[in-house]
Parts: structure tokens; sequence; C-alpha cells
């Protein structure tokens, strides 16, 4: 047996662990950035609905949360980002991505603008040596890594602007989409900005992690009468896919870790060329990027509407129902509650989107295995998108 000491390989608790761990009845935690993380607490499609119906919290303690301050942080963050980061204003966030000399996506995240000189950048996974180096020639420039120090949740579904309000948060119903406000909170400041990933209404809240219970508290209390409840990572996904939103480890690989030659991803192949701003000066694979757009993405990312209620998760897509000619594959499916339809998030060769597309399923039922063709049909918005989604104010629900 191992004299070796594993325990400091242990996940660490989320600041909100103490009330997280009241909650998640089957003990189902998987880990993220080192955190402890939950897949889902009591039901995953309970959760969902929660989310759809009324509301939801959802951990983001693990995200990464750089604090990027100093005269050159503007001109930093600009020359590595696709975006134009100068277009940003004070109290505004924005999404972005960024990219290898090749032009392969290397994570997607949000910019916060809080000042002329102070930024914050979160994103999926760990972030600081690419910083690091993309600082280089910069010199007033601070880079923080202040994962550690925020407790942050989010605050997700129809009646969160409701809680919030219950809270005491005087005027949120106000804060338009992608703003940021802050509050007084038990003598500290409360950021709320007006983000997430469910394509629902939704806030993400942002404290200092020593205020993290009763934050936590808080939006309990307010939100008891009005449906709340915690959701993991297996809803989140469900809530994204409606949306249209692409998650790593599905729709793209992180180009710093992928291992195969183009098994990583472009924006363009990802359908996110409007992050692509050519009009600005140089910035990372700003070269290779302007020979894709000239030739066009080998692969694209589209929204398919599949026949039937099997998902197609995983599947081949081919351009005919006798399935003889390859032409991509579905990265993410699943029956959708909300939208009532079979959908999916697919990579399909460019130059076969105007003609058919079927999916070839494979499914379990009662443990003998299955197979069936279904057509697709592409879907140029959202799954789900709501009104409430942009409405300003936001809708007392």
């Amino acid at each position: 047996m191992s004299d070796y000491d594993f325990s400091s390989e242990r996940p660490k608790p989320s600041h909100f662990q103490q009330r997280q761990d009241e909650l998640n009845i089957h003990d189902a935690w998987s880990s993220w950035n080192g955190y402890k993380f939950a897949e889902y607490f009591y039901d995953v499609e309970f959760e969902y609905f929660c989310v759809r119906n009324t509301c939801g919290t959802y951990d983001i303690c693990p995200m990464q949360k750089y604090h990027i301050t100093g005269a050159d942080a503007e001109k930093m963050l600009d020359r590595m980002v696709t975006r134009d980061v100068t277009k940003i204003r004070t109290n505004r966030a924005s999404y972005v991505v960024w990219c290898n000399d090749e032009g392969r996506l290397i994570d997607d995240g949000t910019i916060f603008k809080l000042g002329d000189d102070h930024f914050i950048l979160n994103c999926g996974s760990p972030c600081s040596a690419w910083l690091d180096k993309s600082a280089f020639g910069f010199h007033d420039i601070t880079i923080d890594d202040k994962t550690d120090d925020v407790a942050a949740m989010a605050l997700q579904g129809p009646t969160s602007c409701a809680v919030l309000k219950s809270m005491g948060l005087e005027n949120i119903e106000s804060a338009k989409p992608f703003s940021i406000n802050f509050f007084d909170f038990q003598n500290a400041r409360l950021m709320v900005s007006r983000t997430g990933f469910t394509g629902d209404l939704g806030y993400e809240l942002w404290i200092d992690h020593n205020l993290a219970i009763p934050l936590w508290d808080a939006v309990y209390k307010a939100g008891h009468d009005l449906g709340i409840h915690p959701y993991g990572d297996q809803a989140t996904n469900m809530l994204r896919l409606e949306a249209g939103f692409i998650m790593p480890g599905y729709e793209f690989n992180e180009a710093l870790k992928t291992v195969h030659f183009e098994h990583d991803q472009t924006p363009f192949e990802l359908n996110l060329g409007w992050l692509v701003d050519f009009k600005k000066p140089h910035f990372n694979g700003r070269r290779a990027l302007f020979d894709e757009k000239k030739r066009g993405p080998r692969y694209t990312l589209t929204k398919l509407d599949i026949e039937g209620n099997k998902p197609a998760e995983g599947s081949f897509l081919y351009s005919n129902k006798r399935c003889t000619e390859e032409i991509g594959y579905v990265t993410s499916g699943m029956w959708s509650p909300a939208a009532k339809a079979n959908i999916a998030l697919a990579m399909i060769e460019t130059k076969y989107l105007e003609g058919e597309i079927w999916s070839e399923i494979y499914y379990e039922k009662e443990l003998r295995q299955y197979s069936k063709v279904a057509r697709c049909t592409i879907k140029h918005e959202p799954f789900w998108s709501p009104a409430r989604t942009r409405a300003t104010p936001a809708a007392d629900f």
C-alpha cells in the first residue's frame, strides 16, 4: 500500500459548501477547477424546471476570476481577445473569446469593465500562464487571480428579479442585460451583473468570500416563496443547450489542451464570427482568422431540430437517408421540455449546409439496442429565448 498522502488533492470546499451540503441529498459531487462542485442536488429534471418556471442558484465560485488593472489593462486585453475591448462601457459585461496564433479557440468568458484601468476576466479554466504571456511588453499592468477570494452565484429564472427585489436591491428591475450594478450588503459591496448561462432572465452575484453564507441565507430567505432551489452541472447543461450556448468538452476543445491536429475549433467554426473584429489593430490569431474568413470555415456549428424524440447526442450526420456520406457529428443533444422538440448542436461540414441532413441515432430500450435514421432541420434562432431574457425593466413574476 502506498504511503503517499493524497489528502492535498481533495477538491476544495466551495464558499457556499456549508449550505450546499445540507441540500445535496444524494452527495452527487464532481470537481471544477479544484473545487467541490455539484452534479445535481435532488433531481436533474426538477432542478431544470425550477429554473424555467421559478428560479435557481448555481455555484460559480470555481469560475476563474482575474482582476486586471493598470493603464495598460485595456490595451493588453484588446490585444488578447478577438472582440474590441475599447467599445465596452464602464460597468458593462461583454462575452469574449481568445485564440492562439493559429486562430484556434483557447477559451471563452466574460470581461467586466469596472473602470478605464480595472477589468475582470471570468472564464471556465485557469488562464494565468496565457495572461502572463499576453501581458509581455505591457508595463503598467497587474494581474491578480481573485478566484479564491470571491464568492459568486448565478440566480436564474423568471422569479430571479423578484427575489433580488425582496432582498432590498433597489431598482434592480431597471438593470439592463450585461449591466453591472453595486449594492451595499452588510457594509460590504455586492456586485450584481445581469448575466448568466441559461438563456433566461437571470443575474450573477459576486461578493467577498467571508460573506458567502450570509449572502446565501439572504437570497434563500427572499426566495422562499418564489420557488428557489439550487441546481447543478447536469441541469445547467440542459439549460445552456436550449439557449444554444457552447460548452468546453462538448462544442469545443481548449486549444492549449488539444493533442490532435485541428481537434480544436475556431470562432468561425463555432458560429462566433460576430465576436471577431478585424477593424481593430492586431490581436492573437488575427492573420489565421482573416484567412479563414476569406475561404470559409471547414465546419460550422449548427442548431438542429431532429424528428422523433430520441436524443441524438454523439450521433453521426449524413447527407442522405441511406447514411452513405458522413458530413458531421452531434456535439450535444436532448429532448427539450421547454421547446417540446428533439434538439441538438452539431458540427457540420459547411459545404453540406444547403442540402439534406440525416442523423443516425443509436439508443437502448430495456437493455436492447436499436437504431433509427431521423431527418434534421436547421434552426437559426435559440431553441429557448423568452422575451423576459432581454426585457427592461425586468418583469416581476
